[in-house]
């Protein structure tokens, strides 16, 4: 792959990506869900399942928690880190295989390989050292996926694409438990299997954009150095005001959602007092209900807002129903109840995720950008996932035991100002 060296051009001159008037066609949309498919099955089977299992196979019972702890810290580091570097990377790419594809097909073939070292390694450190090149790999991989809306898919259409695309991430993790079970006698198989899917499909969207993916101008960016590394965890936020409010948007909504999806199940355990085989089927179950009013959320937001024309309306409705799903939670004395409240918050997830998606291609400050700036955004999602898990034990402990509630009102908050934040927004109805 060959990068952007020249002597550096005024950004302002660079040219939008140019969108044709007609629809994309329904195969590069089939094949962009294809590939969000397999690359999220790839790095969340093993976060989800199996790398918690390779963890016990290696240190006493005593040491798992930490040790497993550590490989996924490291992980989720590299990846928040990875993804806005790897997506500036690839906006400056020149090559004729395009500014996508090289990093598309490379960046799974990296996370292919630490999937081996991972399945096959004999020690922590080295399911640390396979772990991390899994996560970076992947991560070059999803920064390319998700620049290749605002590159390929015309603005009038955006939602619709997102909301399937969007709910790709849901289904991928009922795969990923699925694949776990098919594959238990055979740990190796768990971690290789679903790297190898997500590499076909990949490879499948590479093949379909091959007309669509255009190599950057030579010479429209700076040599990339230092100043250009950093710059690509920065958007300025004056010169920028709407994507630093939906930067903020995001950070907050999703916050809300990490409450969520990070103590469910103790949640289970603690307040509804399930235990043993019980909770993991209870778990199993409302997993399902949550991705299936995702799934419903994300199709239905789409269509509404594309045909409306309009985004923030229905980033506010969404937002506001998540946090109505997290109220619900906290006042959960049942699993009915639970399960209700895992409808709410799914069905309005789906929505949030269909629109914010094209709200946030609609706010890139530069479209010769987009994987960069798209990367910045993503960081707004991956960091409450280390965040709450930090602030979450000072909730619990109010009132001197387990508060449920307090953790998930203070979802609840997070998503209603998360609500609020997108409506300062000006260049989107």
């Amino acid at each position: 792959m060959a990068l952007s060296h020249d002597a550096p051009l005024d950004r302002t001159a660079a040219q939008p990506v140019e969108h044709s008037p007609r629809p994309a066609p329904a195969r590069l949309v089939a094949a962009l869900a294809f590939a969000q498919f397999g690359a999220y099955l790839a790095v969340l089977t093993p976060v989800m399942v199996t790398l918690a299992l390779r963890v016990n196979q290696i240190v006493p019972e005593s040491e798992r928690g930490s040790a497993l702890g550590r490989v996924l810290s490291v992980g989720a580091l590299l990846a928040m880190l990875g993804n806005p570097v790897f997506g500036a990377l690839s906006d400056r790419t020149t090559g004729r295989l395009g500014r996508r594809r090289p990093w598309l097909l490379g960046g799974m073939a990296a996370g292919l390989a630490g999937l081996l070292v991972v399945a096959l390694g004999g020690s922590v450190t080295v399911l640390m050292l396979g772990w991390a090149l899994a996560q970076l790999g992947i991560n070059a991989t999803l920064a390319a996926l998700t620049a290749c809306i605002p590159d390929l898919i015309p603005v009038r259409q955006q939602a619709r694409v997102s909301g399937v695309v969007g709910m790709m991430l849901s289904l991928s993790m009922i795969a990923g438990s699925a694949l776990a079970q098919v594959f238990s006698g055979s740990l190796a198989l768990a971690f290789l299997v679903p790297g190898a899917v997500g590499f076909g499909a990949v490879a499948v969207l590479a093949a379909v954009m091959k007309d669509r993916d255009r190599p950057a101008r030579v010479g429209a960016f700076e040599p990339y150095g230092l100043r250009e590394f950093l710059r690509s965890f920065w958007v300025n936020p004056r010169r920028h005001p709407d994507f630093a409010w939906n930067f903020a948007g995001r950070f907050l909504v999703f916050t809300g959602a990490a409450c969520v999806t990070s103590y469910s199940v103790y949640f289970l355990m603690d307040r509804l007092g399930y235990d043993g085989d019980e909770v993991t089927d209870k778990v199993f179950l409302g997993t399902l209900v949550l991705v299936a009013a995702t799934v419903a959320g994300s199709l239905v937001g789409g269509q509404l807002s594309d045909r409306s024309g309009r985004r923030k309306p229905y980033v506010l409705v969404s937002s506001l129903g998540m946090a109505i799903g997290l109220a619900v939670v906290a006042s959960a004395q049942s699993f009915t109840t639970y399960l209700v409240a895992m409808v709410v918050f799914g069905f309005s997830e789906g929505l949030y995720l269909s629109v914010d998606m094209a709200l946030a291609a609609a706010v890139l400050p530069n479209p010769e950008e987009s994987a960069k700036d798209m990367g910045v955004l993503n960081i707004g999602n991956a960091l409450p996932q280390s965040l709450v898990p930090i602030i979450a034990p000072a909730l619990l402990t109010i009132g001197g035991e387990e508060n449920y509630s307090a953790l998930f009102l203070f979802g609840a908050v997070a998503a209603v100002l998360g609500a609020l934040a997108v409506q300062f927004v000006r260049s989107v109805k």
